[in-house]
């Protein structure tokens, strides 16, 4: 899988490997081979798995001070790094506007704020209650030649500021689901923070938070998402639908994205070691608008982003879509397949479509040899807006004055 952003995270992982080793008092470079020791490989998925427990399944270290212990902040780094480094680079490929200056908040050792750099970031500033986890980001930093500012910032301490400035963007990556405790009673308290938040993004900025794939925490987002669209927040990705989420309808439902990454050799020996399996990117994000900023324009057409796998019957293609009309099953029979809707039978989980000629049948809309499917987003790039309206004409005697600009 070839990604824009592939050869930028090989040049990241011999840099975390010497981080690493230095943190160890190990010294020395990666070399060119990029590769980890038995030894080292054992030492470190022993670490991811007591994370992967901890984080994803058990979930007894969320909100824990992790960071500050060097086994799991050196496994975070060899393992998690990377895989948020990935993750941040898709979702920032949907912003509208390359952004200037950028706070990453809960930075850890700085994945996201790395991948904001790598991907036109000006002035990068991460933050975290981690020393341990800033130093490795200095580290990292001093590393790859980039100039990286860190502050300290601990959400959990009453009266905690955030660093001076306004900025472009704001990144919080895996932090949200960590605070405020778990079940409804989080969601107010997390609106709250997320409001404060986007007081210091200037005005055509966005705000990011990015959260692990799991139905508990994608669905907390879910539920601060209503909770800020309530409140009269704007949401530029993913979503088109600008209601209460209809993913929230059923509780056996979520809504997560799902991506193919260019794994490195790494990560994939690590999650071999360790029993995980990584073969895709799968996050739940949201990028929110400043206060007062409208939703974003949408290209013309009947639009609809592809929140599921392929749910493939005899004879049959299944997707369930999401947009401006809410989430519904969209499907065609084999039968109908031709070149103006054979694009259906190929699509990703969070590719945007537009669709012609539908018809309603059960709970959703079926595709036939009518329909026209083209995909106008494909996943990890930002919705085209609409083509700009031409002006009109002008009057005879209402051209421009003698020496005004034109």
């Amino acid at each position: 899988m070839s990604n824009a952003y592939s050869k930028d995270l090989e040049r990241w992982m011999p840099r975390l490997i010497a981080v690493w080793r230095a943190s160890r008092g190990r010294g020395g470079g990666a070399g060119p081979e990029t590769r980890l020791t038995p030894q080292e490989v054992k030492e470190v998925a022993a670490g991811v798995r007591q994370l992967s427990l901890g984080l994803t399944r058990e979930r007894q270290l969320a909100g824990a001070r992790y960071m500050d212990d060097p086994k799991l902040l050196g496994a975070y780094l060899l393992f998690y790094w990377p895989v948020s480094y990935a993750q941040a680079r898709q979702v920032l490929g949907e912003l509208p506007n390359r952004p200037r200056q950028v706070l990453d908040l809960g930075s850890g050792p700085g994945p996201v704020a790395f991948a904001a750099l790598d991907a036109g970031g000006g002035q990068v500033t991460a933050a975290d209650r981690s020393k341990a986890a800033l130093t490795l980001a200095r580290n990292l930093a001093a590393e790859a030649g980039e100039a990286l500012a860190t502050r300290d910032w601990d959400p959990t301490k009453k009266g905690a500021t955030l660093p001076d400035g306004q900025f472009d963007l704001i990144t919080m990556g895996h932090v949200v689901n960590e605070l405020y405790g778990t079940g409804d009673a989080a969601t107010a308290p997390r609106a709250a923070l997320l409001e404060t938040i986007l007081a210091k993004v200037k005005r055509g900025g966005s705000l990011l938070v990015m959260e692990p794939a799991l139905r508990e925490t994608s669905r907390g987002l879910l539920h601060v998402r209503d909770a800020m669209v309530a409140k009269g927040y704007a949401v530029r990705a993913p979503c088109m639908y600008r209601g209460p989420c209809p993913a929230l309808v059923k509780e056996t439902d979520w809504c997560h994205a799902e991506r193919a990454w260019p794994m490195p050799r790494v990560v994939e020996e690590l999650a071999r070691a360790a029993s995980l399996h990584k073969e895709s990117l799968k996050m739940s994000y949201l990028v929110l608008a400043p206060k007062d900023e409208a939703w974003p324009e949408l290209t013309p057409g009947r639009l609809f982003r592809i929140v599921s796998e392929p749910l493939e019957g005899k004879g049959r293609h299944r997707y369930i879509g999401c947009g401006p009309e809410g989430r519904v099953g969209l499907a065609m029979q084999e039968r109908h397949r031709n070149e103006r809707n054979e694009r259906f039978l190929k699509l990703n989980r969070g590719d945007v479509i537009s669709v012609t000629e539908t018809e309603p049948k059960g709970d959703g809309l079926a595709l036939d040899e009518r329909t026209e499917v083209r995909v106008v987003a494909p996943a990890g790039k930002g919705v085209p807006p609409p083509p700009p309206k031409e002006d009109a004409p002008s009057s005879p005697g209402t051209g421009p004055r003698p020496g005004a600009p034109s």
